[in-house]
């Protein structure tokens, strides 16, 4: 639009410069219309009159078009009734600013004339005019006023007129455009005449003024924040202090005009101002009394002052002073903790207490005492401090301790504090605390229906600090079930929030959550290490992030790990763990992971570690060894079972009966002596069998060389006793072997020769089964079972010990023994005439 109307401006004035020169410089055509400047919206017309001696239009027909910007406007009817003359309408005029140009077109088109137009609308009256007096030098009126929200879209001129009517003096004072105040002189109005003053808007359209505001111009002064120079407590007056205060400098000749303080106020340890100012109408600069304050107590104090209804001065700076002291009066707040200690048969009690609507200390050096009677001078006092708490221990069987405060104006009397035993009782289902504001947390709690709860307590304490006077607790009733907490609260800072329910007779058990005032992410992230590796399974454990490093509540432990694969796993912890297993791993891979601890007010990612699974862990390694270790259990206990059910012929095996040959004579042996029971398999009737010892009782002296012969002669002098013919055989041989005490012996098993029936086998030689290292070698007694041969070669049985009934030698046969194939069963040849 700006480009066209540019092009049409530089046409229209070649054109007319052209004209000029041509035609006495007169313009080809002349636009006419009412005003150059329309209200916007409203319809607009215009005339275009070609002039005759145009030389363009001589002779020809020419026809009139317009346009307006780059739009092309269609004629009025009727309008074209000459072919110089044209008109057009346009029913609204929505542009702010437009050029309306018309031109003829014959062979060729050409502008012929134009018009800009602007548009807007008549300013509106100036609003909230205000005027403000400085009292400092230079002294001046400033006055300001709010034009109005609607937009002119036209240049408008703001003028500001001044009247003093008791001088008869007017003022006007014209203002740049968009300038909304303007500075009077100290010349330009008086302080203490009466002032008018009004502003005038006008544009194209029209013009509009303010209303008039008339005014007394000290009446309109800020003044200068005062000075307050002492505070003093009243003589003789409790609970009131002096203020002595002057003006500025720059103002302190006003000091004997009446002016407005208002005084405010707070205790030293408080952090907010009263809320109620109280005003002193009509006060010159002279000390004024603030009464109604705490006996003792140090206050903090501002002011401020006007001069009648003008703008109030900034609050002056804090002066502090000491009302004087009293007695303490009144009954604080209280707060008993109760824990028993049964080893010692005693009571650990925190008492806590804080000041109170009805509690005046009435001095700012107070202390506290703590009684376990009633006190009559200083008996039974076990606590006196000037703090807020007192931790202490009593009887068992104490009901009540009394608490005293002292100043240096006297002490309060003594209040009386019931001991009440811990309940294990629970009146709370569910304690929340969320942020209230960037100063002050909000507790909620559920209370479970109980007639006998009379109120709650809410107790929190910075965690971070261990002293126990950081304590801090409120007081309900048991209708309210929130509370909001306001402290010096720090941000990223936890505090446990404790909720108590308070019984007629006791505190039953409190519900504890942790709160900050403000989260973020955690300063640090723990380490992670690697506790058990096995063949698909990583477990890894991390420390616990110092409570000063947390920055608000843990809610989550996700461990990022993933392989050469470059696939990104995610494992999430129990924010209450430390620990988490990762499974599904691959077998000998490389693996890296970190670890992201969140809180609800941000995320902290920590190093990452590497490490690799193994291909054979210990946990298979342990299954196999428990696999094989039972197995073994099993084969140990089925083989002490079967030795249990076969236990006699398990201990014939492995534990025989060998008789002593130190102590046994073989002509001292019975048959029942040598009788054991032989079973020849399970099933089978016992059947007993002989035992025949032989036994070399006495070692035989070593012969000579020349008589070796003659040994094995000499047998048979003296056979009735058989042991000694034993020993005496010619038969014995000579035993050499490293052990020259060890004597040889052996046993022959054979049947009973008479109540046995016919054994069906020859009868068995066995070896002595005695540990004893008699024998030195193991080839001569190696056990064989022998049967004696007949000549005719017939196999006979070898009767022992004489005959029997069912031991006959058959009628006409010769039985012959053939003593040299069994030299050891020599020595117990009977010879038949020792028979008879």
């Amino acid at each position: 639009m700006i480009a066209t109307w540019v092009s049409v401006i530089v046409m229209l004035v070649a054109f007319v410069d052209g004209a000029r020169d041509e035609d006495d410089k007169q313009p080809p055509a002349k636009i006419q219309m009412s005003s150059s400047v329309v209200l916007l919206g409203s319809p607009v017309t215009a005339n275009c009159t070609i002039r005759d001696d145009f030389a363009l239009a001589v002779g020809q027909a020419a026809h009139i078009e317009w346009h307006l910007g780059d739009h092309f406007l269609p004629s009025s009817p009727g309008a074209n009734e000459s072919s110089r003359v044209s008109q057009v309408v346009i029913p609204s005029f929505n542009h702010t600013r437009a050029f309306l140009t018309c031109s003829v077109r014959a062979s060729t088109s050409q502008v012929l004339g134009g018009v800009e137009i602007r548009a807007g609308y008549p300013p509106v009256a100036p609003q909230n005019l205000s005027c403000q007096t400085n009292l400092t030098t230079p002294n001046t009126l400033t006055c300001r006023w709010d034009p109005g929200q609607q937009e002119t879209h036209l240049p408008t001129i703001y003028t500001l007129h001044t009247e003093i009517r008791d001088r008869n003096e007017n003022h006007s004072y014209d203002l740049q455009p968009g300038v909304h105040h303007y500075v009077i002189p100290r010349s330009g109005f008086s302080f203490f005449l009466e002032i008018g003053v009004y502003v005038k808007a006008a544009n194209e359209l029209g013009q509009a003024t303010s209303a008039p505001l008339l005014l007394e111009p000290v009446s309109a002064a800020k003044f200068d924040a005062p000075t307050i120079t002492n505070i003093e407590a009243v003589s003789r007056k409790f609970g009131c202090l002096k203020l002595h205060w002057s003006l500025s400098r720059h103002q302190v000749w006003l000091q004997d005009y009446r002016l407005n303080l208002e005084v405010r106020c707070k205790t030293a340890d408080s952090n907010q101002w009263n809320p109620q100012p109280v005003l002193m109408s009509r006060a010159k600069t002279k000390p004024v009394d603030l009464c109604r304050l705490l006996n003792g107590t140090r206050y903090n104090m501002q002011l401020r002052i006007r001069y009648r209804q003008s703008p109030w001065s900034e609050w002056s700076g804090v002066r502090s002073g000491v009302t004087l002291e009293s007695a303490p009066t009144g009954r604080p707040n209280l707060w008993m903790k109760v824990s028993r200690d049964e080893m010692h048969e005693q009571l650990n009690i925190h008492l806590f207490w804080k000041p109170s609507k009805q509690f005046h200390a009435n001095s700012q050096n107070v202390s506290y005492t703590v009684m376990a009677q009633k006190p009559s001078g200083e008996k039974g006092m076990v606590c006196s401090t000037t703090g807020n708490y007192c931790s202490f221990q009593t009887s068992i069987k104490a009901k009540k301790v009394y608490l005293r405060a002292v100043n240096a104006a006297g002490k309060s009397p003594p209040i009386e504090v019931w001991i009440h035993q811990p309940k294990a009782v629970s009146a709370l289902s569910r304690v929340s605390v969320v942020p209230q504001d960037d100063q002050s947390l909000l507790v909620q709690w559920k209370s479970l229906f109980s007639p006998s709860v009379t109120g709650f307590v809410v107790e929190w304490k910075p965690l971070l600090n261990t002293d126990i006077s950081s304590t801090q607790f409120e007081m309900t009733d048991r209708n309210q079930t929130s509370l909001i907490l306001t402290d010096n609260f720090e941000p990223y800072k936890p505090y446990g929030i404790s909720v108590y329910p308070r019984f007629k007779d006791g505190i039953g058990l409190p519900q504890t959550v942790n709160a900050y005032l403000r989260q973020k992410a955690p300063s640090m992230v723990p380490k992670i290490t690697i506790k058990k590796n096995w063949q698909s399974h990583v477990e890894l454990t991390w420390d616990e992030i110092p409570l000063d490093k947390r920055n608000g509540i843990i809610k989550s432990y996700k461990v990022f790990y993933w392989n050469e694969k470059g696939v990104v796993k995610v494992a999430n912890a129990d924010p209450k763990e430390s620990k988490v297993v990762l499974t599904n791993l691959d077998d000998v891979s490389l693996y890296q992971a970190f670890l992201m601890v969140s809180t609800f007010g941000g995320s902290l990612n920590g190093s990452t570690i590497t490490f690799e699974t193994e291909p054979f862990d210990a946990f298979s390694v342990l299954m196999i060894a428990s696999a094989s270790l039972v197995g073994l259990l099993l084969s140990i206990i089925f083989f002490v079972l079967s030795c249990s059910s076969k236990h006699k012929r398990m201990k014939g095996r492995f534990w025989p009966v060998v008789p002593d040959p130190a102590n046994s004579s073989i002509k001292r042996w019975t048959s029942e002596s040598t009788q054991d029971s032989y079973l020849a398999s399970d099933s089978e009737e016992p059947n007993p069998v002989y035992l025949s010892h032989l036994s070399f009782l006495d070692l035989p002296v070593k012969p000579s060389k020349e008589n070796h012969d003659d040994l094995w002669l000499n047998s048979s002098e003296n056979s009735s006793d058989l042991g000694e013919s034993i020993c005496g055989s010619p038969f014995l041989p000579v035993y050499s072997g490293s052990n020259s005490d060890s004597v040889p012996y052996a046993t022959v098993v054979f049947s009973d020769p008479c109540s046995s029936p016919t054994p069906s086998g020859p009868p068995v030689y066995l070896r002595s089964e005695s540990t004893q290292p008699l024998l030195e070698s193991e080839e001569s007694f190696t056990p064989k079972c022998y049967q004696n041969a007949a000549n005719v070669g017939k196999l006979t049985e070898q009767c022992f010990f004489g005959s029997s009934h069912d031991c006959i030698a058959e009628e006409g046969k010769d039985l012959k023994i053939l003593w040299d194939d069994f030299p050891l069963l020599r020595a117990l040849a009977i010879n038949d005439s020792e028979i008879d």
